[in-house]
């Protein structure tokens, strides 16, 4: 009797090793999911955004800043654009589809799709008035008109897309460099004369920009401006010259080419004073 219980417990252990297996549970198909719509970055305005420079178009501010925040830069900007251009002359770059440069701005926001729009326009209306009998006088009439303008291109903007974030940004004094230019008659004084007409400047065009509800990059504070001309430092190539003009001297090309664009320096300080503009 034990011996038949050992046969068929053996029998039994068996049959399980020999019995069919559980079907397996079938593999999950792949799910596809479909990757996140990259956010568009809108850059209007002129050659200051576009990168021209000296030596050719170089990388803009405008690049950095989409690298660094990681959007898809969408740039209608022209060299030698004024503030009146943004609305009545062609816009450049790709997909303008021959609209300004504010109309194509517009049909981009209104795709839904954009995180961020910078400006920066208004260098070429005030360059004449460096040159001026009365340059304060040029300027304050200029400055009036660029504050139209810019008015104007805000609320279209903002109508197409109220809560984009929206940065203007100003510029580097560039005139403080007619202090060592010796190409420039009179470049102490018209260095002296910048700084009052570069602080209108930007009271009065940041003004419009927090009425649009936008914020706005002093660059010109960022990149030495305002500064005393009574304080001094020993620049390598100029002597002993004001601070402020040693640091636009670095940042622009003005100083040795008298050019008002940036050096790879000077975008990379503009990017870095737009970004921290837009925390």
């Amino acid at each position: 009797m034990r011996r038949f219980a050992l046969v068929a417990a053996l029998l039994t252990a068996l049959g399980a090793c020999t019995s069919t297996p559980p079907t397996p549970a079938p593999t999950p198909e792949p799910t596809t999911s479909t990757p996140p719509v990259q956010r568009t970055y809108v850059s209007i305005g002129d050659s200051y955004a576009t990168g021209f420079a000296p030596g050719g178009t170089g990388e803009s501010f405008a690049q950095i800043l989409a690298k660094q925040s990681g959007l898809e830069l969408v740039n209608f900007a022209c060299n030698g654009a004024t503030s009146a251009d943004l609305a009545t002359k062609p816009a450049c770059g790709q997909g303008a589809g021959g609209k300004t440069q504010l109309d194509a701005a517009v049909d981009t926001l209104r795709a839904g799709r954009t995180s961020l729009v910078t400006i920066v326009i208004g260098g070429n209306d005030l360059a004449p008035c460096a040159i001026a009998q009365d340059p304060l006088q040029c300027a304050t009439t200029t400055v009036a008109g660029i504050r139209t303008n810019v008015a104007a291109t805000l609320a279209k903007l903002r109508a197409a897309a109220p809560d984009v974030k929206i940065i203007g940004l100003t510029y580097p004094d560039v005139f403080l460099g007619a202090w060592v230019n010796p190409s420039i008659p009179n470049g102490k004084n018209i260095a002296r004369l910048s700084v009052s007409m570069f602080q209108d400047f930007n009271s009065t065009i940041a003004a419009e920009y927090a009425k649009a509800g936008a914020k706005f990059a002093d660059v010109t504070s960022t990149t030495g401006g305002y500064g005393a001309l009574t304080d001094l430092t020993q620049d390598p190539k100029y002597g002993q010259i004001p601070a402020s003009v040693a640091k636009v001297c670095t940042l622009t090309y003005f100083c040795d080419r008298t050019d008002v664009h940036p050096t790879p320096a000077g975008h990379q300080a503009i990017a870095d004073a737009v970004s921290a503009a837009g925390r």
